[in-house]
């Protein structure tokens, strides 16, 4: 497949704060929005030990193959390429996040983890505030689903550190219906924090993740990938919620054995992107349609302007309604 490189070079920094009023004013669970799967991956570290997020045969493989299990790992666990900040000035809006202490380190760091750890939590929004403050209009999801090896003190010190770094930038928990992009600027608000235990509970400014569901195929093949979609997407309006759209593949054991030296992005996901990319391309946003829709490599086509001109439907559809 040959690929484009949309996300460098191609900045959509201030997407939000171009569309239009009519857009503006919508609930914010109606506008598409390109968002990206384990958003953190870019870099993870091979010294550190195996993350808590892997069965015990990988750890065990692991000890016994050292630095070639680990390159192996992350041909595997790498899932984007692009930073948190050149993600941000290529459109993306929604941040897949998964966390882990280091066991036996002291203290309380928190760190992004998907097989490997990657950096310290603290640095990646610090650099996603700093893009915040220069770019006042525009809103990110951070949703972290998943968390390992944290106990009560890890949660409070992460919960803790969400505020200090973002502070009044943090939307309260408001109903979903009531949350458009006019009432985000009214109100200053730029972060919506999605927090997956129940340790948030309680901290109005955390939302919890039943307000934000991402159904996974888990599957290796495109069509069922594509029919998954399409059925969690009839069933949305049940929810009132947001929701994200996964429009990834996953790897099985056996698929990582047979593609054991190309990686996720070559033996998977490049080779399917077309048939995921035509599935995206043909949604529209707007009651019972796509919200959120995740991809792994965001930069290797134009994903996220393709997802953001599915929200051209909605003034077409209001043009027409308001003609007749």
């Amino acid at each position: 497949m040959k690929t484009r490189p949309a996300g460098i070079g191609s900045s959509r920094a201030d997407w939000m704060g171009a569309l239009s009023p009519k857009l503006t004013a919508m609930p914010l669970k109606y506008l598409a929005v390109p968002g990206s799967h384990d958003s953190f991956t870019f870099w993870v570290d091979v010294k550190a030990p195996v993350g808590p997020d892997q069965k015990a045969f990988v750890k065990y493989l692991a000890t016994i193959f050292r630095h070639m299990a680990k390159k192996v790992m992350v041909k595997w666990s790498m899932t984007q390429n692009l930073t948190f900040k050149e993600q941000l000035h290529a459109g993306i809006r929604y941040f897949d996040l998964r966390v882990s202490s280091k066991p036996r380190e002291p203290g309380k760091e928190i760190y992004f983890i998907h097989g490997l750890f990657g950096h310290k939590v603290r640095d990646g929004l610090s650099d996603i505030n700093s893009f915040l403050n220069k770019h006042r209009k525009e809103v990110v999801f951070l949703d972290f689903n998943h968390h390992y090896a944290m106990e009560a003190e890890h949660h409070a010190y992460l919960i803790s550190m969400l505020q200090e770094v973002f502070g009044s930038k943090l939307c309260r928990a408001s109903p979903v219906e009531a949350i458009t992009l006019d009432f985000l600027w009214e109100k200053k608000y730029q972060v919506i924090v999605f927090y997956h235990h129940s340790s948030a509970q309680g901290c109005s400014v955390i939302w919890p993740g039943n307000k934000i569901p991402a159904p996974w195929a888990n599957t290796t093949k495109p069509h069922k990938l594509i029919q998954f979609l399409e059925t969690t997407l009839q069933e949305r309006p049940q929810q009132g919620a947001f929701h994200v759209s996964q429009a990834i593949l996953t790897p099985r054991v056996n698929t990582v054995a047979k593609g054991l030296v190309w990686g996720l992005r070559n033996y998977l996901v490049e080779r399917n992107l077309p048939a995921i990319m035509t599935w995206v391309e043909a949604q529209k946003p707007g009651v019972g349609g796509v919200n959120i829709i995740t991809s792994d490599f965001v930069e290797l086509t134009d994903f996220a302007n393709t997802v953001i001109r599915l929200n051209n439907l909605l003034l077409s559809e209001r043009d027409r309604s308001g003609a007749t």
